[in-house]
């Protein structure tokens, strides 16, 4: 290294050499006495105009070292899009606190919505504190999350399709993000895509959403224990339910090579035992139409699935589409599970210490599914061309905004999520994200 210089060095980009501020005049000691008739003016000026040529230099040299910032802070930018965890930008949108503002608007949409499923209306279901869910807003640390424009996406994203792929959950955020748009536009038209439950288009954008249900994203159906005998026969399986990890199922197979964008979910069913009983009807998974043995356990068959049905997504995707991954909504059963005489009757959101203590996987709570599969999601996405939607941790405060007893079934709704509500944000973080993307390309 050339003396007099520092060298840095900023991860994936050139070396910069700075001039080092610690260069200075070497000192200069006096040797014999001046001679009193030697003139001391012409030696001053000659140290006083050294002196200033050199700060001279020094400033000329030091824009480099104010640009080196701003070269840090694009570098934070490029990595929202790689699979980091709630990162866009140079802000993490899932670390945050909910604010109440009594002086809130009014609802983006309100219960008259058609489309909001009868036991997620939660105004028209009476609900107590139906009306104040919409007064909280999520406040990230270090920046804001706006409501999005409805108006101004139905323009922004015209003459695109968005396709919805998952569970029921998927089909709440589907709902919100449907009644807000319709609230600007009225000319709508059902349509349906090949396998879609429900699709609409905004006709006067060509705007498509669709949403295409799926429990396990794998094609599964009932299996019986075949009287000629078979390899599950011979280890004791009667019945159960046969999960093929490497088959899509038929609702949403063709959705890849349709959609310009994609927002997938599962989770909620692979730790459904009133459904899947480990014992009385268990997940039996094949592949390539053997079944595996020895037998998995249902973590080890997401993992495949996530493997397999990945990859059929990029293989079949629109050239230049764009596909989500959202993270795992939380449930808030509390005193037991569902059909265990859980509740949630909590009228205000949960404190971190609370939430905390009811979703630490060391804690071993009744929700603890969601970090639990969350872990799985992150495994497989990593290195994938999918982008995370992390809904998880902001939703995690949020016991308050289910529909409970007003969901109208004999158990408390403490899963799917009252409209309005909190699927709304997820839309305003789904479309922050988008746009990000958008604006890059």
């Amino acid at each position: 290294m050339l003396s007099g210089y520092r060298e840095f060095r900023l991860p994936g980009s050139k070396n910069y050499r700075l001039t080092g501020a610690e260069r200075s005049v070497s000192a200069m000691a006096p040797r014999d006495p001046i001679p009193k008739k030697v003139p001391l003016f012409p030696i001053l000026s000659l140290l006083c105009f050294t002196s200033i040529f050199m700060v001279l230099s020094q400033f000329r040299e030091s824009p480099i070292s104010i640009t080196a910032p701003s070269l840090q802070s694009i570098q934070l930018a490029e990595r929202e899009g790689s699979g980091h965890k709630g990162q866009l930008g140079s802000c993490d949108y899932s670390d945050g606190t909910w604010i109440y503002d009594n002086n809130a608007r009014v609802s983006r949409y309100d219960n008259s919505c058609k489309e909001i499923f009868k036991g997620w209306n939660c105004i028209s279901g009476d609900k107590s504190n139906a009306r104040e869910l919409i007064k909280w807003r999520w406040k990230p640390k270090q920046c804001d999350l706006p409501q999005f424009d409805p108006l101004r996406f139905l323009q922004n994203y015209r003459d695109t399709s968005i396709g919805f792929v998952g569970d029921s959950l998927n089909r709440n955020m589907f709902v919100s993000l449907f009644c807000t748009l319709k609230s600007v536009s009225g000319e709508v038209r059902k349509w349906r895509p090949v396998g879609a439950d429900r699709g609409f288009t905004f006709l006067q954008y060509n705007l498509t959403i669709a949403y295409h249900r799926t429990n396990l994203f794998a094609r599964y159906g009932r299996w019986s224990a075949n009287s000629n005998g078979g390899v599950l026969e011979t280890l004791g399986f009667k019945e159960g339910y046969r999960v093929d990890v490497d088959v899509p199922e038929s609702t949403w197979a063709q959705a890849p090579s349709f959609h310009d964008i994609l927002i997938f979910n599962t989770g909620h069913w692979w730790r459904a035992p009133s459904k899947f009983d480990p014992v009385k009807s268990p997940m039996l998974f094949f592949k390539t139409g053997q079944p595996i043995i020895p037998p998995l356990p249902p973590d080890r068959g997401l993992d495949l699935v996530l493997e397999h049905m990945i990859l059929f997504v990029e293989e079949r995707a629109r050239p230049g589409s764009i596909k989500f991954f959202r993270t795992q909504s939380p449930r808030h059963f509390e005193g037991g599970d569902w059909d265990q005489g859980g509740s949630c009757r909590r009228d205000q959101p949960l404190s971190t210490e609370m939430v905390e203590e009811l979703f630490s996987v060391k804690n071993n709570r009744t929700n603890v599914e969601v970090r639990l599969v969350n872990e799985h999601l992150y495994r497989a996405l990593k290195g994938s061309g999918f982008k995370i939607l992390d809904i998880t941790h902001l939703s995690e405060f949020r016991a308050d905004a289910h529909p409970s007893t007003a969901g109208g079934k004999k158990h408390d709704d403490c899963m799917h999520w009252c409209l309005p509500g909190i699927t709304d944000t997820w839309n305003d973080l789904f479309i922050k994200q988008l746009n990000i993307i958008k604006d890059r390309t």
